[in-house]
Order: structure tokens, then C-alpha cells, then sequence
């Protein structure tokens, strides 16, 4: 959540399949009814987010996904989702949610200790944070954006009836 806003927080990796040109498109849909999308680059799964810091929006431009692509939403730092160093804001969403996936993954593929139930299974892992800071959802990483976007949709729709009859 960003200033009361809603939040759909995606891993953000660069050297895989991306679907941040599809992150773009629901930013821009989304965005007049309140969505932010915030992106938190992490390299402990498959090394897939090798480079600096400084590096990561020209791999975006001019590598992967190329084309001069600019992400319309928020990247953070790179940093930890999991193990002893994660993040905090990443510990407070995992321990708000249910896991997304029964598999944790293949060890050799990922790169922290201790591993947990609730940990993060890959990038693009999501979450929906509501204006109030509460978790609401979380998606499996290879769930598409378009199911992302009907799930954050429906809760939308279902957050107005609630506050319409004041509830």
C-alpha cells in the first residue's frame, strides 16, 4: 500500500519470461480506480536478477523485455524476500497470507537459508495489499496478470458495496 493506495506488489526479476509489459497495461487500466503497482527486484531465485542496482532499467530498456520498455510503476532496491535477511515488509506479507503453492521449489534454484512455508516461491510471486495496509490475496508466480487483474477487480467491486451500504 502507498499512501491508502492499492497495492499489487509483484518480485521483480529481469533475465526470465516478463510480464511487465502486461504490469504496465494493468497500472495504466487500474490506476484511475487506485491500484499502485510496486516492484521489488530479488536475485534469489535462479540468480535471475544478477546486476546492480543502477542496472536494472537499462536491462529493462534494452535487453529484457528491450524495445525501450520503461516500467510506468515504482522499482525498489533489490533485496531479500526470504531467509534471514529478507525484508521486512516481505515478512509482514507472508505472515498475512496463506502460502501460494503447496512446493516451496527446487533447492539448488533457490538461494536462502532458512527456508519456510510461507516464503516467497519464485519471482513475480503477488500480493494485493487493500488502502488500510491489509493483505488481501496473494498469487502463485505463474499465475497470469490477466487472473490477477479479475481477482483485484472482483475484491474492488466487492470493497464498494461494502463501503456504499457503510459497512
Amino acid at each position: 500500500m502507498v499512501h491508502g493506495r492499492w497495492d499489487s506488489s509483484p518480485g521483480y526479476p529481469h533475465l526470465c519470461s516478463l510480464p511487465v509489459p502486461e504490469l504496465n497495461a494493468l497500472q495504466e487500466e487500474l490506476e484511475p480506480f487506485g491500484l499502485v503497482i510496486l516492484g521489488f527486484p530479488c536475485n534469489q531465485f535462479g540468480k535471475q536478477e544478477p546486476g546492480e542496482n543502477s542496472e536494472i532499467l537499462a536491462t529493462l530498456k534494452y535487453v529484457r523485455p528491450g524495445g525501450g520498455f520503461t516500467p510506468n510503476f515504482q522499482l525498489f532496491e533489490k533485496g531479500d524476500v526470504n531467509g534471514e535477511k529478507e525484508q521486512k515488509f516481505y515478512t509482514f506479507l507472508k505472515v498475512s497470507t496463506q502460502p501460494s503453492h503447496t512446493l516451496l521449489g527446487s533447492p539448488g534454484r533457490l538461494f536462502w537459508e532458512p527456508m519456510k512455508v510461507h516464503d516467497i516461491r519464485w519471482n513475480f510471486e503477488k500480493f494485493l495489499v487493500g488502502p488500510d495496509g491489509i493483505p488481501i490475496m496473494r498469487w502463485y508466480h505463474r499465475t497470469t496478470v490477466n487472473s490477477v487483474k479479475m481477482d483485484i477487480l472482483t475484491y474492488m467491486r466487492r470493497r464498494a458495496v461494502l463501503e456504499a451500504k457503510g459497512k
